[in-house]
């Protein structure tokens, strides 16, 4: 498994084609590799069948091209018409090959195919997928600890220094508009975007942390944000390429956990490095481990995209056998399209998606959930700090509730899913239809009731009178219903889309992002002004009020979707 690990990842690709095939071999570069005869040039006359039975011997043509009885020959094997007759037939009963030069999997068991990988590989790639997911998502809340040490130092104001976290925010909403449907490309994948986009992460976090002026910092937060979303926006789309329909919610649900994760440590995490040694060395932290992200992502991180892995297929098929006629399906799609056509269809899917009225409002509603996720970062110096005296390291140490009561969250929807879920969907195949997409959204709706419990219980504990472990409880209330909303609204909108999982998640991911961006900004103001209950309570009430809309979307969401082009109309 590890071998195979390095050889997909970034890094195997890379030493794959340096050494023309001999480190790190795939299986058709391999000397006892037998090529299905319908991929050769032309049919073999049959008076050359001696010619397979024979040594083997180095044929070229006028063009240097390998010839096809060097293909068979170079096995050192003998190989009969009936044994490639035999090869012909399985390929045959496994896939319907009406165009024999398109390159497929070799049978629903090939190796190379992600849902055929081991439990422990598909474990461990989903894992690898989560660090990244994680690592980009504590570069948000791990720079709300050096907005005092950043106030102080370039004389600004909290909303000035505040712009630090809202243009990271912003900027992982925008890059997936633009990075996100490159993913989709075949020639591109994930893993060159993800490596790509990671490793400028990296590097233009060094300006922020050698800033001499606010104006740097603001504008690099915004560029690595801008470079750091398509994990963020993506990483569900890869768990769906390694994970059949049936188990994607439980991954989905683990790859959610690091994605809340990331802004529940990143307080934690940053504080007590603020407080001893001042606001740069949270920024430290952070290019420490996404370096190291980066480095274990290069090595052992390997593509999931099934057209990039079959196009890739084809490209060494073609070297193989000298047959220019050979691609993938992929390829054919976009036969006679120029590259900027096909770009241009890519980068303007998202923002077309965005438009469909079901994944409109399961955007903003998504997104003002989250942007009270954001705005707590605001809430939480004033009432852990101002109210209860916590210092800078202790004030982030309340957010570790949201990690108790995630732990239930995800068993009670994990139970879900398989006593409820799941057998209500085997019920629907079993009458020969499938399960509306929209009953993926009814979870969510009955999640929701915890939003408002939260806020209200949250708002009116954080007192002085009161211990301070009961606004932290009701704080922690809070994750049921974020958790659950975006996992149900993720689910809706990628099996609601399905041919365009990365696109639809791009979207949601521009307006969560956008909407939750802002929320931080007027966050001090908004609860000083009003006070932390009657500003709670607003905030329950709007919750509230979007709850029937929500109901709506479940009654006639697939009305909406019959509408459009794009989606399953199931």
């Amino acid at each position: 498994m590890v071998a195979d690990l390095i050889r997909d990842s970034t890094i195997g690709h890379f030493i794959n084609y340096i050494s023309n095939g001999k480190l790190l071999p795939y299986e058709d570069q391999r000397q006892a590799f037998i090529v299905p005869a319908h991929f050769l040039p032309k049919p073999l006359p049959s008076s050359d069948a001696s010619t397979l039975c024979g040594d083997a011997k180095e044929q070229k043509n006028d063009s240097g091209a390998v010839t096809p009885s060097t293909v068979f020959t170079r096995t050192n094997t003998l190989v009969v018409d009936e044994k490639l007759e035999e090869i012909s037939m399985k390929l045959n009963e496994t896939d319907d090959i009406s165009d024999p030069n398109i390159v497929r999997w070799y049978g629903d068991d090939d190796p190379d195919n992600p849902r055929n990988w081991s439990p422990a590989k598909q474990a461990f790639v989903a894992f690898l997928i989560s660090l990244m997911t994680f690592t980009m998502y504590i570069g948000s809340a791990i720079y709300t600890p050096s907005i005092p040490g950043i106030m102080e130092e370039f004389n600004v104001s909290l909303p000035y220094a505040t712009l630090g976290l809202t243009l990271y925010v912003l900027g992982y909403g925008i890059g997936p508009m633009f990075l996100s449907p490159l993913q989709e490309l075949p020639v591109f994948g994930r893993n060159s975007i993800y490596m790509a986009s990671l490793f400028l992460f990296i590097i233009f976090q060094i300006p922020i942390f050698t800033a001499t002026n606010i104006q740097t910092i603001l504008a690099f937060r915004f560029v690595t944000g801008f470079f750091g979303s398509p994990a963020l926006a993506t990483g569900g789309a890869s768990m769906g390429d390694i994970y059949s329909s049936r188990q994607l919610a439980y991954v989905v649900g683990i790859w959610a956990i690091g994605a809340v994760g990331g802004p529940i440590f990143g307080p934690v995490i940053g504080g007590f490095a603020a407080q001893a040694n001042g606001w740069r060395w949270p920024q430290y932290e952070l290019i420490w481990l996404s370096a190291f992200s980066f480095v274990v992502l290069m090595l052992l991180l390997p593509e999931t995209y099934e057209p990039t892995i079959l196009l890739q297929r084809a490209q060494r098929l073609r070297k193989l056998t000298g047959n220019q006629q050979l691609m993938s399906q992929a390829e054919k799609d976009t036969q006679g399209e120029t590259v900027a056509e096909v770009l241009k269809e890519a980068l303007l899917r998202p923002f077309i998606l965005a438009k469909e009225p079901a994944l409109m409002f399961a955007n903003v509603y998504l997104g003002f959930v989250y942007a009270i996720f954001y705005l707590w970062f605001e809430a939480f110096p004033l009432v852990f700090t101002d109210i209860y005296h916590f210092n800078l390291g202790l004030s982030g140490l309340p957010f570790l509730g949201f990690l108790v009561s995630a732990a239930f969250t995800y068993t009670s929807y994990a139970l879900y899913q398989k006593y409820h879920f799941q057998p209500r969907s085997d019920r629907a195949k079993a009458e020969g239809h499938e399960l509306a997409p929209e009953a993926r959204l009814e979870i969510g709706l009955v999640a929701s009731i915890f939003i408002p419990t939260s806020l209200l219980i949250f708002g009116f504990t954080s007192r002085e009178s009161i211990p301070w472990i009961i606004p932290v409880i009701g704080a922690a209330l809070y994750l049921p219903g974020i958790y659950i909303n975006f996992q149900s609204i993720l689910m809706y909108i990628t099996s609601a889309y399905p041919s365009y999982a990365a696109s639809v998640l791009a979207g949601n991911d521009l307006f969560r992002s956008t909407i939750a961006s802002v929320f931080p900004l007027f966050g001090r103001t908004f609860f000083v002004n009003l006070g932390l209950g009657p500003g709670s309570a607003l905030l329950a009430g709007v919750s509230l009020a979007l709850m029937p809309v929500f109901w709506s979307l479940i009654k006639w969401g697939h009305l909406l979707r019959r509408r459009s082009k794009y989606t399953q109309s199931t």
